[in-house]
């Protein structure tokens, strides 16, 4: 079974940093970004984030363009995208908003460990569908599944654990890159990625896009594995 094509996309500060330590959410990008972004996930059947984006930031992970989803609708898909998300350790809260919240396509998975499926238990049994894997390749047996459920194209929202697992073994097929004109200095806050054995190491380039610029945020956008796949529908 085919592995989903995957995006992922994250906004960066000018040092990196992809939030600082102020409770209340930082938000990088400007209007037109989040409409950029809007539009990736438009193209896409399935959305992943982190348990600790859905604990820190509580995500509704929906397409904000009512013309967007109209558009899925009449194509024959479902408004709104699958819901994804991780966690190792199976800390996650049945009231997250992503579990109750435009969730035409069915119940969010919630993939974990076979430890975390045990905590877990049947907390989630009516909000999502718990997902354990005991294959030592996590990453790769998440995607195999989803490909299994029909998902052809995942867009990866983070966090830094997640784009760093996904960049470190090699799994990402394009970087959607946006960075924002702030510095955040706290060298406690979430970077964009995790120190990492990344394939190539610290001389390899990646291979680039393009990039645009929106209004004062500049995109980015790189693939990853260096090869010309090309995304499912274009």
């Amino acid at each position: 079974m085919p592995r989903p094509y995957v995006a992922l996309s994250v906004a960066v500060s000018l040092d990196g940093y992809i939030d600082d330590t102020v409770p209340e959410r930082l938000y990088l990008s400007n209007d037109r970004d989040f409409d950029g972004v809007d539009a990736l996930r438009a193209g896409c059947d399935a959305i992943l984030v982190g348990a600790e984006t859905v604990r820190r930031d509580n995500p509704r992970l929906w397409l904000r363009s009512a013309e967007r989803r109209q558009a899925r609708v009449a194509a024959g898909k479902p408004a709104n995208l699958l819901k994804v998300t991780v966690t190792r350790s199976g800390d996650i809260d049945p009231d997250a908003r992503m579990f109750h919240h435009y969730v035409e396509a069915g119940k969010p998975l919630v993939y974990t460990t076979m430890e975390g499926a045990e905590k877990i238990g049947s907390r989630l049994d009516a909000v999502g569908e718990v997902v354990g894997i005991a294959d030592p390749d996590f990453w790769g047996t998440l995607l195999e599944d989803l490909g299994r459920r029909g998902v052809e194209r995942l867009i990866v929202e983070g966090g830094t654990h997640i784009h760093t697992a996904f960049l470190e073994a090699g799994l990402a097929d394009e970087l959607r890159y946006a960075v924002a004109p702030l510095l955040i200095g706290q060298s406690d806050a979430p970077r964009f990625v995790n120190p990492a054995d990344f394939p190539g190491g610290s001389r390899r380039r990646l291979e680039f896009v393009d990039a645009t610029v929106l209004d004062d945020v500049a995109v980015l956008r790189y693939l990853p594995k260096n090869t010309s796949r090309t995304a499912p529908g274009q």
